[in-house]
């Protein structure tokens, strides 16, 4: 069953109460952006404390520093005078859960949803599949301290990010929901 007359229900609420939302200012108030999972589990605005149009959230699988979370980041800054950049990834993540040689292929034998077992992803589609994925760094993570550490290195190293921007990397512990710090991450991304 689809859930989009749920949604449209939702937001035909949310607008009635809309009220001067729609005056805030195109610029993060708070001035601050963070990249992190795409995980339901995570929700931003809570465990960050941000209300409507305090700060930039950019979401993808793993909450990686890919080219387009880096492009994200520095519009972020250049046009929307972001001064500081958070980089939170989260325990349990799926993307801990498979490689890129799992996925590919998965992908090559079906485009059917996996399932998750005791040993991993497995397929229990008929296909066909495609082997496009073979194209794609999916960014698994391995260890979620060194992903951190890893991705603010990367977005502190490229020409178009600026010394002066303080990159800060943290772990959403989805038990607790506490933010850990990751210190190698927080120190590699010290402003300059």
């Amino acid at each position: 069953m689809s859930v989009l007359s749920e949604v449209l229900a939702s937001n035909a609420a949310y607008a009635e109460d809309f009220g001067d939302k729609g005056e805030l200012a195109l610029p993060p108030a708070r001035g601050f952006a963070i990249l992190t999972c795409m995980d339901a589990r995570l929700d931003p605005a809570k465990y960050a404390g941000l209300a409507e149009g305090d700060a930039h959230v950019i979401r993808n699988a793993g909450g990686r520093a890919s080219d387009d979370a880096i492009r994200s980041l520095v519009i972020s800054y250049k046009l929307l005078g972001t001064k500081e950049w958070f980089v939170i990834h989260h325990s349990n993540c799926g993307m801990e859960f498979f490689t890129d040689d799992v996925i590919r292929g998965l992908l090559a034998s079906s485009l059917e949803t996996a399932a998750l077992g005791d040993d991993g992803f497995y397929d229990v589609g008929t296909g066909p599949g495609a082997r496009e994925g073979d194209y794609i760094d999916w960014l698994t993570i391995t260890d979620q301290a060194d992903s951190v550490t890893e991705d603010v290195r990367r977005i502190k190293a490229h020409p178009l990010v600026p010394a002066g921007i303080g990159v800060y990397g943290y772990i959403y512990d989805v038990t607790t929901g506490r933010l850990v710090e990751v210190p190698a991450a927080t120190e590699a991304g010290r402003a300059g």
